[in-house]
């Protein structure tokens, strides 16, 4: 879940992802301030990136650590440098197991960190990491994944400068967990932002959902299922840049939707927009066996996460445009329209389905599949 401050301060700007911020006057905790957080124990849910999620990071980590004239939780902090935006995000991989089909721990950590800054605006330039090692894990095994690492950095064009890394006892670690925190400088002409999303903009799609959680599924072993499908794990700054080329004045605000899946992702939109999205269910890109893993489980694939996808809200008059760059770009060839912002209901978001009835979709209540990512 995404969980970072939107601060406007003199020196310090920021919007960003998880939990990175300063208070109002630039120190943290000067005042005893009243946490919001009144759950008794921390739950897997807490980490799902859904209402229990939202519930820890604005009723605890928010108040305390975080406060300041605005907030805004979006994917990355822009953090002004003598004059300059600095994009600056954080990010933490827990996924198990550490291979399914189509990636891996490692190639997932730097997809997700380029990804994280992408969707706020920002191209990635570089990288720091640490690794929790568990005692007893196979040197080969790491060796793979930072293998799978190195060649996801050069993909994405990023330079990994430093890190950490810290060993724990054996049964500690279930064999290795990534941190990783990223610096991006701004892409020209784009400003990611909820508040600027108005009636009537269209609501894009770079791809089908639901991938990377059902395949993870399937990779433990949990469902006596086979499926020819592969996670989507991917960087999709080529797409974003394409969008900011094309119609960058028309680009209001892009979210990868990972933890809670496209349906959490989009009611956080209507709650910080205060409008309502309205999606057409026909039009939502889905694959056959994450349908059908989804009805064996009575999961909805909306809350699935994805690892290479990203929603975007451009105007009307760029929908179109935008809709093209995307087709033209590689690996934007399934992108589609899936949406519209309406008025109302405000701070909801509402499927028509192919039945021709309408349903209101909530953010993800509870972690149906923890450590997919």
């Amino acid at each position: 879940m995404r969980s970072v401050l939107q601060l406007r301060t003199p020196e310090v700007t920021g919007d960003g992802n998880r939990h990175h911020g300063v208070n109002g006057n630039g120190s943290p905790g000067d005042s005893p301030i009243a946490a919001r957080f009144h759950d008794v124990q921390i739950e897997m849910s807490h980490g799902a990136g859904g209402k229990a999620s939202r519930r820890l990071v604005e009723g605890l980590f928010t108040p305390l650590l975080l406060s300041g004239p605005s907030k805004q939780l979006a994917d990355a902090a822009f953090v002004e440098v003598r004059g300059t935006p600095i994009a600056f995000t954080t990010d933490s991989f827990v996924v198990h197991p550490l291979r399914f089909r189509g990636g891996s721990i490692g190639e997932l950590a730097v997809n997700g960190t380029v990804n994280d800054l992408a969707v706020s605006g920002a191209r990635a330039c570089a990288m720091v990491v640490t690794f929790i090692l568990e005692e007893g894990l196979r040197s080969e095994v790491l060796e793979a994944e930072v293998r799978a690492m190195a060649a996801a950095l050069q993909r994405a064009g990023v330079t990994m400068v430093g890190g950490d890394t810290k060993v724990v006892e054996r049964g500690k670690a279930d064999g290795m967990y990534i941190t990783t925190a990223g610096i991006g400088s701004s892409l020209a002409g784009v400003h990611i932002d909820a508040r600027t999303v108005r009636p009537g903009d269209k609501v894009l799609l770079s791809g089908p959902i639901g991938d990377h959680g059902i395949t993870i599924l399937l990779a433990r072993s949990e469902l006596d299922l086979e499926a020819d499908l592969s996670s989507d794990t991917r960087s999709v700054l080529p797409m974003v840049e394409a969008l900011a080329l094309q119609c960058g004045p028309g680009l209001r605000w892009m979210r990868d939707p990972t933890r809670g899946g496209v349906a959490t992702s989009l009611n956080e939109l209507a709650r910080d927009c205060g409008l309502a999205v309205e999606l057409f269910e026909e039009e939502i890109p889905m694959r056959d066996q994450v349908r059908g893993a989804c009805e064996i489980l009575g999961l909805d694939p909306l809350h699935i996460a994805n690892e290479g996808q990203f929603l975007a809200v451009v105007a009307r008059e760029y929908a179109d445009i935008a809709l093209n760059a995307l087709l033209q770009t590689e690996g934007g060839q399934e992108a589609c329209i899936i949406g519209e912002i309406r008025k109302q209901p405000a701070n909801t978001v509402m499927v028509n389905t192919r039945y021709h009835g309408t349903r209101i979709i909530d953010m993800l209540v509870g972690d149906p599949l923890p450590r997919i990512c």
